[in-house]
């Protein structure tokens, strides 16, 4: 209940002596009656105030009386007159200096009967909105179960309360909402403070600087307090919460709710994806990336085999704790479309391929990972990028994103998203080349020493060319580095040329070598 509805009330026949038409619009959540001069201690916020002013000994003491209620948070004062008849101008003058709602109840008024009355109707109130409270409750999970989905949700509530609703992952990418995305610069600043706010909700106001949309948002996590936000949803509500009617105020606390239900309800779904994903990745690892059942496999996880799209390798960085690789992954993945997201592996290590129509595919991944940098705490999250491809080279593409993935868990910050365009070696050139091509290359450069070695497992002539190649044809140095006689590194390497028909005094030869090694 409010103020004015004491005024409102005949059997009160309460006179207003202090109040203005914005004062009597503050809510009365709870009565304390006390002759205290000092009942400070005793208050919360909210409160009607009852006395009979019996600790008036002096006029000097209606001040401390005054401000030591009000600034307890006590919203007014109903003083009685049994005792000192009409109310002293000292509690008057005092009332209205502090801002103080002041009521005169009249001696046939007892304070039993002002406090029942009060408190019944705070009651009845509270009961009437708990009511209302499980009714939008119903209704939402009532909606969400008939199968609607998350946009239709915030349609239902922007039609119950005319609040504009977006629902944003932490990288900011919009999940359902109306109207177009907000624009970059609006979302590096909330998803920002989305992010580092110690408790939520929080408003974030927006100026009129380049690329930004005017006006305050509030935003609200989408799961609980205790959940890791930079895998959580938020809800972003156009306007400040704090000027929102308390039942608003409630509809989108049970939206967020609702929001949470539904993101676990989606796990299983997603958890198929990450299956589907493996399989094209396990296809990809045999060689057969380009062959029907990988195609059939990435259709269903959404990506065209026939149309450009990147390999992204993501985990953590060195000694920093995995996390939630995958999710964030998923996340940051998603900017480009629907992609196929492989399960997180022991190490904390995802793999992907996303679609990548655009140009830019690689700066849009970029610019989404950096905004989850206030987050990040002691993880790190590194991330890994091809060049842009087709399935006649997705082994290529993967190691061409492993090998930028390394280059990016070298790095210091929390977060890096390396591409291939920064790994300048001859693996960029290599991971181009088609996967039929490579395999073709390595067998027939290496010829018989891949079947001895398949055949009788044996690895030390591999092993010792290795070797040679790193340490640049010196004998030397490679016998240091095997722990080898000089003269057992040369019979090996002898039989290395006898078997694959190279001469390693020759350059291109090693060359040859070197690449074929790489390639298999």
């Amino acid at each position: 209940m409010r103020l004015r509805d004491l005024l409102d009330a005949e059997d009160l026949d309460l006179r207003l002596l202090v109040g203005d038409e914005r004062a009597l619009e503050s809510p009365v959540t709870v009565v304390y009656t006390t002759d205290l001069i000092d009942p400070g201690r005793y208050l919360s916020g909210g409160e009607l105030v009852i006395s009979g002013l019996m600790w008036r000994q002096a006029p000097a003491d209606s001040e401390t009386f005054v401000a030591t209620i009000r600034a307890a948070g006590a919203v007014a004062l109903a003083a009685g007159t049994a005792y000192f008849g009409p109310v002293p101008q000292d509690v008057v003058t005092a009332c209205a200096r502090h801002g103080l709602v002041l009521f005169e109840v009249p001696p046939p008024v007892s304070f039993a009967t002002l406090t029942e009355y009060i408190v019944g109707r705070v009651g009845t109130e509270r009961g009437d909105q708990l009511a209302a409270r499980l009714d939008r409750q119903r209704r939402l999970l009532l909606a969400l179960a008939q199968g609607y989905n998350v946009a239709e949700l915030l349609g239902q509530v922007r039609a119950e309360t005319g609040l504009t609703c977006r629902v944003l992952t932490p990288s900011g990418r919009q999940l359902a909402g109306d109207g177009d995305p907000l624009p970059d610069a609006t979302l590096d600043r909330i998803t920002d403070a989305y992010l580092r706010a110690p408790r939520l909700p929080i408003v974030v106001t927006l100026s009129a600087e380049p690329g930004d949309a005017v006006g305050q948002w509030s935003v609200f996590a989408g799961a609980g307090a205790l959940a890791d936000r930079v895998t959580t949803t938020m809800v972003l509500v156009e306007g400040s919460w704090a000027n929102w009617p308390d039942d608003h105020l409630d509809t989108i606390t049970q939206l967020c709710a609702v929001v949470a239900l539904d993101e676990a309800r989606r796990a299983p779904v997603r958890q198929v994806a990450h299956t589907l994903a493996d399989g094209v990745l396990a296809l990809v690892a045999q060689g057969h990336g380009s062959g029907a059942e990988a195609h059939a496999l990435l259709d269903q996880c959404g990506v065209d085999p026939r149309e450009p799209f990147v390999a992204v390798v993501a985990g953590p960085g060195p000694g920093a704790p995995a996390g939630a690789t995958g999710a964030i992954l998923e996340d940051v993945a998603a900017h480009l479309g629907r992609g196929a997201v492989g399960s997180v592996g022991p190490d904390g290590v995802t793999l992907a391929l996303v679609p990548a129509a655009r140009i830019d595919a690689a700066e849009r991944v970029r610019a989404a990972a950096l905004r989850l940098t206030p987050a990040m705490g002691t993880r790190r999250f590194c991330v890994g990028i091809s060049a842009r491809t087709t399935d006649a080279a997705i082994a290529g593409a993967l190691d061409e994103a492993r090998h930028a993935f390394a280059l990016a868990r070298l790095r210091p910050a929390p977060v890096e998203v390396v591409t291939a365009a920064e790994v300048t070696s001859h693996v960029g050139l290599l991971a181009a080349v088609p996967d039929e091509v490579r395999r073709a290359f390595s067998a027939r450069v290496l010829g018989a020493l891949a079947t001895r070695r398949a055949e009788h497992q044996d690895t030390a002539l591999e092993e010792t060319l290795v070797a040679f190649l790193e340490n640049d044809g010196s004998w030397t140095r490679t016998a240091q580095a095997l722990h080898l006689h000089v003269n057992t590194v040369r019979y090996r390497i002898g039989r290395v040329e006898e078997l694959t028909g190279r001469d390693l005094s020759r350059f291109a030869d090693r060359v040859d070598l070197f690449l074929a090694l790489g390639l298999r």
